[in-house]
């Protein structure tokens, strides 16, 4: 298993949150949102040029900004 950023996987890969790269702040953000360690998270799109990014979590479709998405560190097969 290799470890890579969100904004790094492609279209309809999964992974698992091992680690957020954020001060409390934003890491509470990605707590409201459902995105946590341990959590698995399905990528659904990205838009070209460092456009928004759109996440599946759970059973919830989130979008959120390519420098989040960088932040957050996942392990893929």
């Amino acid at each position: 298993m290799k470890k890579i950023s969100l904004a790094q996987m492609k279209e309809k890969q999964k992974g698992r949150v091992v680690e957020i790269l954020s001060g409390s702040s934003l890491e509470n953000r990605f707590l409201s949102m459902g995105i946590y360690k341990g959590r698995e998270i399905t990528k659904l799109s990205h838009f070209a040029l460092r456009g928004p990014v759109m996440i599946k979590v759970g059973r919830s479709v989130i979008g959120i900004g390519h420098g989040m998405a960088s932040k957050i560190i996942l392990e893929v097969e």
